[in-house]
């Protein structure tokens, strides 16, 4: 893909929805960074149901480990891997409680010494909280980068670091989110919805078989 059919792809994602969210709920940069955690390997939506219950009775570092591993087990454990993710966010918060005052920190050094936060994870949060232009490359944008043409690579790293040279400054902030929503609901992994795309004149995917007529 070169550089006019990438701005041509971003101008028409930001004209389609220009003000791109995360589908994740939060209310705060803590629920946002408990989210992201616990979204690994789930959906958004089944998330979301097991926050607003979670939320609603402990939403600060302080109150999650008041409920005790059990209690936090309890009201995830609809939620994939639960009792991994339960440890990992108990052993966050305390780190929270103990070194940042209980404030989520704003570095990705920081972010990623917290246990279960790896890049993908800081990435979401220094973009979504603190507005910096990082690229949270996950199963979607990993397919795009390479399904596109926008930015192959063979590792998320890869796509990572050519999304963010690629792709023109004045959309870095929100295009993770444009990719993310491309991914999950038009260019899905099995069967991309080539003919719904209203980017597809400037992919370099070809579709092998025609549209549904």
């Amino acid at each position: 893909m070169n550089p006019a059919s990438i701005e041509t792809f971003f101008a028409t994602l930001q004209a389609a929805n220009p003000h791109p969210q995360t589908e994740l709920e939060f209310a705060s940069v803590f629920e946002l960074l408990t989210a992201v955690l616990l979204s690994a390997q789930a959906t958004d939506v089944g998330v979301n149901k097991a926050t607003r219950k979670l939320f609603a009775v402990a939403n600060t570092p302080q109150k999650i480990l008041d409920l005790g591993q059990d209690g936090l087990e309890g009201y995830i454990k609809t939620i994939g891997l639960y009792r991994s993710k339960a440890n990992h966010l108990m052993q966050t918060c305390r780190i929270l409680v103990d070194q940042f005052h209980g404030e989520v920190p704003r570095t990705r050094e920081e972010l990623q010494s917290l246990p279960g936060v790896g890049r993908k994870t800081a990435n979401v949060v220094l973009n979504v909280a603190f507005g910096e232009p990082t690229m949270a490359v996950d199963t979607h944008l990993f397919r795009l980068g390479n399904r596109t043409g926008l930015a192959p690579g063979k590792t998320p790293l890869e796509v990572e670091e050519k999304l963010l040279k690629r792709i023109p400054k004045p959309y870095l902030v929100d295009a993770h989110h444009w990719l993310i929503l491309h991914g999950r609901y038009i260019c899905q992994a099995r069967k991309p919805l080539c003919w719904q795309c209203a980017v597809s004149a400037v992919c370099d995917f070809k579709p092998k078989t025609p549209a549904p007529t």
